[in-house]
């Protein structure tokens, strides 16, 4: 009898953690900082200083709620000459530039943030 309820007990457990966990990588989630899933952050727009000569896409895991948007987004926008519009159902990037900017630079200060840059077009 008591070896029943050890087992409905872990099951309950694991069904509330499978849950979480599909909630989490949905990105309807509390994760990477707390919060709401639901809550939009202020994520500040960054005014180029000149004209944009063009944009670059970089597409990037390991992002799941709006904490990590703002995360990616702060960290490409760090970069002189650089602005970030991120995109979570996307998992992508949109970089627009107004000089020339280094892709090996772009792609270390997103793995710097804690995430990787799996492509760029």
């Amino acid at each position: 009898m008591v070896d029943i309820i050890i087992v409905l007990i872990v099951i309950a457990l694991l069904v509330l953690a499978l849950k979480g966990s599909i909630k989490h990588f949905k990105g309807e989630g509390a994760c990477c900082g707390g919060g709401s899933g639901s809550v939009a952050l202020d994520i500040p727009e960054k005014k180029l200083e000149n004209p944009v000569l063009g944009k670059t896409v970089l597409k990037v895991s390991g992002m799941h709620c709006e904490h990590c948007v703002k995360a990616v987004t702060e960290a490409i926008n760090k970069v002189d000459g650089a602005s970030a519009k991120v995109n979570l159902s996307q998992n992508e990037a949109v970089v627009s530039y107004d000089r020339e900017l280094d892709e090996e630079n772009l792609k270390r200060v997103v793995k710097d943030a804690g995430y990787r840059v799996v492509s760029v077009k």
